[in-house]
């Protein structure tokens, strides 16, 4: 096991070239943000951009329209019934579905498509009601992606892997996620105190920040657009997510020192003054 550092961000942030323009550091789609829980899709947006996503899109039901505009004009809206849905996914590097997405049938409909869509060149994150739909049918999993991350907390985690929270050992862990992924094509990301992230060659990496301040809603959605943000620049493998988990929890320790409760959005806040620094030493 590997404890995450400042040296395994420092690895991956880097100081960005001369001629950089926005289609070198991802298209970045986010699906989610079903009738009452637009907040959740629009947290997540918002974490996407501030981690510096090169383009950022955002599937979600038409009334978030003013809400995710007026919070986040740097993201473009897609109308989550429209059919032109499927170009959208195509042309992007990185999807990310789960924040609000809902249970309900158009909520499946919508993981369906990705399933149906994404090819192997692409990285899919898997988050919150994408995962409650894929505990109910493993059949639902995108696996011709060429990575699929999945974010759950420890309660999730049982529901998709049927092991109950006591007995989430790492060798249970690694036996689930290899039974999910034959292709070797998925990360897992098991959201605590102290997030451990899988992968299924046997490597993990162990978060040590975080403070209960960040026992907030919203924080997961926030790490799920931090996530896409990164993947999109520095590709989806796992030091890549090991660095998202930490400059995360960092933000959060930073914000702790002055603030009982840390929101998630003050959060989001600094994630690219801490990027600016890493990217620097």
């Amino acid at each position: 096991m590997i404890e995450i550092s400042d040296k395994v961000v420092k690895s991956i942030i880097v100081e960005r070239p001369s001629d950089s323009y926005k289609g070198m550091f991802g298209r970045v789609l986010l699906i989610g943000g079903s009738l009452n829980f637009g907040g959740a899709i629009i947290m997540a947006t918002e974490a996407a951009v501030n981690s510096g996503a090169g383009l950022t899109s955002v599937a979600t039901n038409i009334n978030n329209l003013s809400s995710l505009h007026s919070r986040i004009p740097e993201a473009m809206f897609i109308d989550w019934q429209e059919s032109n849905l499927v170009k959208v996914i195509k042309n992007s590097n990185i999807i990310a579905i789960g924040p609000g997405l809902g249970l309900d049938e158009h909520a499946q409909s919508l993981l369906q498509l990705v399933k149906r869509t994404v090819k192997n060149t692409q990285t899919v994150i898997l988050d919150a009601n994408a995962l409650d739909l894929l505990a109910q049918d493993h059949t639902l999993m995108p696996t011709n992606a060429e990575t699929i991350i999945m974010t759950p907390h420890q309660k999730g985690w049982e529901r998709v892997s049927q092991i109950k929270i006591p007995f989430q050992e790492d060798k249970d862990n690694f036996s689930v996620l290899k039974s999910l992924f034959p292709d070797n094509n998925g990360i897992l990301v098991l959201k605590s105190n102290h997030t451990k992230i899988y992968d299924c060659f046997g490597n993990i990496y162990q978060n040590p920040l975080g403070n209960p301040g960040m026992a907030t809603g919203g924080m997961g959605d926030t790490l799920t657009g931090i996530l896409a943000g990164f993947c999109g620049q520095f590709s989806a493998k796992i030091e890549t997510i090991a660095s998202a988990v930490y400059l995360h929890s960092l933000a959060g320790d930073e914000l702790y020192k002055e603030h009982y409760v840390v929101l998630p959005t003050q959060l989001s806040a600094k994630i690219p003054q801490l990027m600016k620094k890493f990217s620097l030493e």
